[in-house]
């Protein structure tokens, strides 16, 4: 049996092979699976405001954030799995502005008729937060260092 061991799992603590994933340096982009692209689109585009970078296809659309891709896709277009349950969220994503903008977000999305889930507040761990969703149901907060 100790024959079996990798040589990774028999080497001294400290002087392990190194990781090829450690030259990973930032994620590049981020999918979000969809159940709703036509409202999940409408949201991003009109209420979030972000720019379109381009849309490979009815089923895959991406919008620039920084240095960052944010993409929609029906799950089908990578993978097989089947769409998150409704009134369940997929992911969190957290979007960092000034502190003044967080209020200014807050005033944005009440006039698209976007419901808080919790209105902009200033947080003992030291950020002023903004919580709500998206049509398909995924957290998102709106923050700034403070």
């Amino acid at each position: 049996m100790k024959d079996e061991m990798t040589n990774e799992q028999t080497t001294e603590p400290g002087q392990r092979t190194r990781s090829p994933f450690r030259a990973i340096r930032a994620i590049d982009y981020t999918v979000i699976f969809v159940r709703d692209m036509a409202a999940m689109r409408r949201f991003y585009e009109d209420v979030l405001a972000f720019p379109l970078l381009r849309e490979l296809s009815p089923n895959w659309i991406e919008y620039g954030l920084g240095p960052n891709t944010l993409a929609l896709a029906r799950p089908s277009r990578t993978a097989t799995d089947a769409p998150t349950p409704a009134g369940s969220a997929a992911l969190q994503l957290a979007f960092k502005v000034s502190a003044a903008e967080v209020d200014a977000c807050a005033d944005e999305l009440a006039r698209h008729g976007v419901a808080l889930l919790s209105p902009p507040t200033n947080q003992s761990f030291g950020h002023r937060t903004l919580f709500f969703r998206d049509p398909d149901g995924n957290l998102l907060e709106i923050y700034a260092e403070i």
